[in-house]
């Protein structure tokens, strides 16, 4: 199968899925989130696949769902020339799918390691989220920023990491490290960035030489024994509140359009994210922007 936004390896029955957007920093588009999802069902199909890695290309992980404006200088979301019926019901369809694609993740027979080779923002963040287990690189950067210009956070955060982290980070869009994910619970094991994807693979061939019927029943017990427990509940709610958090258009998020469609996309993130820095964690934080001055 041909993919354009992917790459797609099989090697010693594990799969390697690289999100190929580098010059965007693996922003997703429809058409590479869609290849992924093509991927993973490529991967569950094959019999010599028993483990799938899901990592991204260049320096990010994946920064989240695309920013760019549209063809017509719009940016996606913008309610200018729509009635407030519609661009509710764009919202409304667009966040009720959002859920379906982690619950594809959980359906599948074979596990997936996400393993964050750098920035892991918005979209990207819920990702590796949702993935069975997450390996990350100690330059891996975590946040949901789209919560400046009024966007939703994922339940997920709060199943997997409790609601004291999940509203520590969620409802400031601060940017954290990789050792505040490991600390919280968020991911499995901060590994040095020259060997992510080494000690990726040697998680994979573990899980490899276990049969392949107790990988997939074990998965299935933890991911559909999540969802019994209440977790599909939670994530309902999430697809109708992220909708109304999504349409709650107002003059800030008019402002940040404004910007953004006489000045472009710089200008807009420096526009929402500049009266947060320095961020606490990662490499904007206060901390890192003194050991930069050191260096010199």
């Amino acid at each position: 199968m041909g993919y354009q936004d992917i790459n797609y390896e099989l090697e010693d029955g594990i799969v390697t899925v690289t999100m190929n957007r580098p010059n965007v920093m693996n922003a997703l588009s429809e058409n590479l989130e869609d290849e992924i999802h093509a991927a993973f069902d490529q991967a569950d199909a094959d019999p010599e696949a028993r483990v799938i890695i899901l990592t991204g290309e260049g320096a990010a992980f994946c920064a989240g769902y695309d920013q760019s404006p549209k063809k017509d200088g719009k940016k996606k979301g913008d309610p200018t020339g729509r009635s407030i019926a519609d661009f509710i019901e764009g919202w409304q369809r667009n966040d009720s799918k959002i859920s379906d694609k982690w619950i594809h993740m959980w359906k599948l027979g074979k596990p997936i390691i996400a393993a964050v080779n750098g920035w892991a923002m918005g979209g990207g963040f819920w990702y590796q989220l949702a993935a069975d287990l997450t390996i990350a690189s100690d330059k891996a950067v975590f946040a949901q920023p789209e919560v400046r210009h009024i966007s939703n956070t994922s339940y997920l955060m709060t199943a997997l990491c409790g609601w004291k982290s999940a509203n520590r980070w969620g409802l400031t869009g601060d940017h954290f490290d990789a050792e505040e994910a490991y600390r919280i619970g968020m991911v499995n094991e901060v590994v040095p960035h020259d060997e992510l994807m080494d000690r990726a693979r040697e998680l994979a061939a573990r899980i490899a030489l276990v049969p392949e019927p107790a990988v997939r029943l074990n998965k299935a017990i933890a991911m559909q024994g999540l969802q019994a427990s209440g977790v599909n509940a939670s994530l309902l709610l999430e697809g109708s509140l992220g909708a109304l958090a999504h349409s709650s258009h107002n003059e800030h998020r008019e402002d940040l359009y404004k910007t953004m469609q006489e000045e472009g996309v710089r200008a807009y993130l420096q526009q929402r994210d500049g009266p947060f820095q320095p961020e606490p964690m990662g490499p904007r934080s206060a901390a890192a922007i003194a050991a930069k001055k050191n260096q010199k």
